[in-house]
């Protein structure tokens, strides 16, 4: 009989997990979670600069950090730092794909470079990345992609091209679910974020937050560390019978 706890199933020990986004915001928590429940971790984002507080973050937590620029809109940038991480390491056990850009431009006025950057940074850049570590990961590697409620529901402001892109995020985990779990035993999941403080949040009208609470059962913004909570259930052997699943975080706002 095992004497490991229900709390060893959310363990990472040994595990190496690649971050994108990871110079701010969320991707920072999640780095930061990831790295106390024993993981290392290789962080990507295009201000490479701004990664050496992430990587005190994660070093702080006892787990080694590598630093790795990468605009995930590029394919050659994602299989870059999935080389950086196979040289560093030797494994990738975690990818969350967490780089994203957000507008809120009129449908009429939305331009086409707009609609096609928002596109290749929350969608393809997921794709591609999910590509180069789908190439290396080990049977029990788990992908989790951050989707966001607006793929689920609209929230009062012209979001087009950001909903399409979470809304098309959440048929890709799908679909790689269907493709790779069974195959290569990688089981790829997505989290649905409702409202969380990020750089995101802080460009919305003044107000916008305030107007939106109504819909939220639990009656605030949520917590960062609640969503890496729900992260680290995803990615964990926790989480080891959930693949091909959109997991909401958002307060009971898809309710009404």
């Amino acid at each position: 009989m095992s004497d490991s706890t229900i709390l060893d199933m959310f363990r990472l020990d040994g595990r190496v997990a690649v971050v994108t986004g990871a110079s701010s915001g969320l991707g920072v928590v999640f780095a930061r979670a990831l790295a106390e429940a024993g993981a290392d971790v290789v962080l990507g984002a295009r201000r490479v600069e701004r990664l050496a507080d992430t990587e005190k973050a994660v070093e702080t937590a006892g787990r080694r950090a590598l630093s790795v620029r990468t605009d995930v809109a590029l394919p050659e940038d994602c299989q870059a730092l999935v080389d950086a991480a196979m040289a560093e390491f030797g494994r990738v056990d975690i990818l969350v794909n967490n780089a994203g850009v957000g507008t809120a431009a009129p449908a009429t006025r939305e331009t086409p470079e707009q609609f096609r950057q928002v596109i290749d940074i929350n969608l393809n850049g997921c794709y591609w990345m999910a590509q180069a570590c789908g190439r290396v990961m080990q049977p029990g590697s788990s992908i989790v992609n951050i989707s966001s409620v607006l793929g689920l529901t609209t929230a009062g402001l012209p979001q087009a091209a950001y909903a399409a892109s979470k809304a098309g995020l959440i048929g890709l985990t799908r679909d790689l679910a269907q493709q790779w779990t069974g195959r290569k035993g990688i089981r790829v999941n997505a989290l649905a974020p409702g409202f969380f403080e990020s750089e995101m949040t802080d460009t919305y009208p003044e107000g916008y937050l305030d107007s939106q609470m109504p819909r939220v059962l639990v009656g605030r913004k949520g917590d960062p560390m609640e969503l890496a909570a729900a992260l680290l259930f995803l990615v964990s052997d926790a989480g080891g019978y959930v693949t091909g699943t959109t997991l909401p975080v958002e307060g009971g706002m898809l309710t009404s």
